[in-house]
């Protein structure tokens, strides 16, 4: 069929204002945020309301026109990014913003899949509640995205990733058809979970649209801590003594090496403060309570202490005020955008268990220094729940401008490591077109049979998202 007749179809369903199908006005949807992934695209869909996204979606269907659902595109794996074929259409969710329904009864919020994070956070908190889901882009970043990567971020130590703050969702299928799966049980024992199938997969089996997402009560008292530590060891150390007498109130754990500090000092100085008597790491620390400030402030003074008489920590600052705890916080969120400065980054966003956190680092930055000896390693993340991004900069301009050719052979050597410590080659970027082919690599083949079977099922003509997470050709 002609493009300009698909076109006048996509007009008909959403309205000619809402069809992008100019360069100049679908440029800004067609490369991501890591200005790593450039595509092109038929047009750029913007529905108004699940309906509407249904109707696209059969039109597609009916024609074979693959989709790319897009929301805030802050993704970091080109997952939201089209290919350079130009026979896809990118829907983007960003109308699909309302607020629906906050039920204090049954601390839940009902959201469009648009949602901006940050109105979601605003919206549970205009009503005495938190929505915990915080990451660095939540000014920008949609609900829909976070569900389709299950994003983690800072807070997962305490509520969890996105998988766990989700009671519902609505999702269009690959056929049109709508899912309305909106409850707002905490038990639903009534056959599969169709809920995490769609969960993390990355628009690759279908369109969330919205979702039933958990709120939580406001913590009468947050408190934030900076110290210092030796080595991983002593910060294992400590997250163990830390997580044992403060149980519950233990909300964020985050991992700061020294040279990634070094980067934001100038900024910030409380960073300043510590780098005067530098040590190799950094941690972070909030604790979150029900009860008094006074008697969480001694508690966490005294803990302190005591780790600082077992020699697990060397020196640190505990928050006076809230501005001084947004400082604290702002130290870690700064560091992605800082690294920028040193020209190329390879990014690695990496899990490992716990226990083999230090072995992972020590041995890996050694091998990377044979190998590479013109570059360095920036290391930060959420050692709490054993996340870290792990990341290489070249010493000098030439060394930076030689690091994406060396990309492949990087990652390699990284993820062999991390696989050697049990670990996971993706925590919670996803996977998008960064890391499809490794993925293939990396999974079993009983594996990959299975994530193949369900995508067959879900999207016979393979037009939803097509080549992220699984290569596979339309039936």
């Amino acid at each position: 069929m002609p493009i300009q007749s698909v076109l006048s179809e996509f007009e008909s369903a959403i309205g000619k204002q809402y069809v992008l199908d100019k360069d100049e006005d679908k440029d800004p949807y067609l490369t991501d945020w890591g200005k790593r992934y450039t595509g092109k695209a038929l047009a750029v869909l913007k529905p108004g309301n699940t309906a509407e996204v249904a109707s696209l979606v059969k039109i597609c269907n009916t024609h074979r026109i693959s989709i790319v659902p897009q929301g805030g595109n802050t993704g970091l794996c080109g997952g939201a990014t089209p290919d350079n074929t130009g026979d896809s259409v990118i829907i983007l969710l960003n109308r699909l913003n309302q607020i629906f329904d906050v039920d204090i009864q049954n601390s839940t919020i009902t959201v469009g899949a648009g949602a901006i994070l940050k109105q979601v956070q605003d919206a549970a908190l205009e009503h005495g509640t938190l929505f915990p889901l915080s990451l660095a882009a939540e000014g920008s970043c949609t609900i829909g995205g976070n569900l389709a990567t299950n994003a983690g971020g800072v807070q997962v130590l305490r509520y969890g990733n996105m998988r766990d703050l989700t009671l519902g969702l609505e999702v269009v299928t690959a056929s049109g058809e709508i899912w309305n799966g909106l409850r707002s049980l905490r038990k639903d024992n009534t056959g599969y979970s169709l809920k995490d199938l769609f969960i993390g997969s990355e628009g690759t089996l279908g369109i969330i649209t919205a979702a039933t997402l958990k709120v939580f009560p406001l913590p009468k008292t947050k408190i934030t801590a900076l110290v210092k530590v030796n080595d991983i060891a002593s910060s294992i150390a400590l997250f163990q003594q830390v997580q044992k007498g403060c149980s519950a109130d233990l909300t964020a754990f985050e991992l700061i090496s020294n040279r990634a500090m070094e980067l934001v000092s100038e900024r910030f100085v409380l960073a300043q403060q510590l780098l005067a008597n530098p040590a190799d790491w950094i941690v972070l620390i909030e604790l979150s309570s029900m009860d008094s400030e006074d008697k969480i402030r001694l508690e966490t003074q005294n803990l302190l202490l005591d780790a600082m008489d077992s020699s697990l920590i060397v020196e640190g600052i505990v928050a006076e005020s809230i501005q001084q705890s947004k400082s604290m916080w702002e130290i870690r969120e700064t560091i992605p955008e800082a690294q920028l400065q040193l020209g190329n980054v390879i990014k690695h966003d990496i899990s490992l268990p716990i226990s083999e956190l230090a072995a992972f680092i020590d041995s890996t930055n050694l091998k990377l220094k044979e190998k590479w000896p013109d570059t360095e390693v920036i290391v930060f993340g959420h050692l709490g729940d054993g996340n870290l991004h792990y990341n290489l900069v070249g010493l000098s301009l030439d060394s930076s401008s030689l690091l994406p050719d060396r990309r492949n052979e990087i990652n390699h050597l990284v993820h062999d490591r991390v696989y050697l410590h049990q670990g996971s080659f993706s925590a919670e970027h996803g996977i998008g077109q960064a890391k499809v082919t490794e993925l293939l690599e990396r999974k079993s083949l009983t594996e990959m049979t299975l994530m193949q079977s369900i995508k067959r099922s879900l999207d016979p003509h393979c037009i939803m998202n097509p080549n992220k997470i699984v290569l596979q050709n339309p039936n």
